[in-house]
């Protein structure tokens, strides 16, 4: 049998395909046969050599998106062109407007349903996600762009609210209601003399945790316009 002499393009070309399927038709509706079919070139038993299962890509793909996050911050950190609320808002700012990273997100959502995959991400927003934020935040108390006397529990707060309390999969809400949500982030985060969210990231922000919504988050015309009022108890 032929050896793949590149098996790391290889993967990376499954990743990139299955990445692309995510975004446009959704993880639940993709499946390994549109991988394949998107590959054109690969079988089944090759795409189930370099990953065990489509969870297994998903895995991957969102371990490889970490990264970039990481690199990302790395790079803020260097640029002297920009205080450090601007780097902050840029953070944030790239992750609402990255579809690719929004899908790979929503992908995860059903996966929450497990006690053990949930309180692993609530102990990754709660430990490792602040420590991005936190080097940014004591930076802005130096140049001034973030005047706050709580840099670790503002950091821990954007890692918490941000990746739970405005989640509409965990606490369901129309458009209007994130928004209205997202004000009152922003007004606690004001008090904290920490204002990261102005209106263009409350804008950003409501477009983006809007893709998380469930079936129970209204209709359409409710999340535009602000009907349905009354969420449901679960959003999955």
């Amino acid at each position: 049998m032929t050896r793949n002499p590149h098996p790391e393009v290889t993967e990376r070309r499954i990743l990139a395909a299955a990445k692309k399927l995510f975004a446009e038709k959704g993880y639940d509706k993709t499946s390994i046969q549109d991988i394949i079919d998107k590959l054109g070139d690969l079988s089944r038993g090759a795409i189930y050599h370099h990953f065990k299962s489509k969870e297994a890509i998903l895995e991957r793909l969102n371990t490889d998106d970490w990264h970039a996050s990481q690199a990302l911050c790395d790079e803020l950190a260097k640029r002297d062109d920009m205080n450090a609320m601007e780097k902050l808002r840029s953070l944030f700012a790239n992750s609402l407007e990255d579809a690719a990273h929004l899908a790979l997100g929503k992908a995860t959502v059903p996966f929450f349903d497990d006690p053990a995959t949930f309180t692993a991400n609530m102990r990754f927003w709660s430990t490792e996600l602040p420590k991005n934020f936190e080097p940014l935040i004591e930076e802005g108390q130096l140049d001034g762009s973030i005047p706050t006397e709580y840099p670790r529990e503002v950091a821990q707060l954007l890692a918490l609210l941000c990746n739970y309390w405005l989640m509409p999969c965990f606490f369901p809400a129309t458009r209007t209601q994130l928004r209205y949500r997202l004000q009152c982030l922003a007004t606690m985060l004001d008090a904290l003399h920490a204002p990261v969210f102005d209106q263009h990231l409350i804008d950003l922000a409501t477009d983006g945790m809007m893709a998380f919504a469930g079936d129970g988050s209204g209709s359409a015309a409710e999340q535009q316009d602000g009907g349905g009022t009354s969420p449901v108890s679960d959003a999955h």
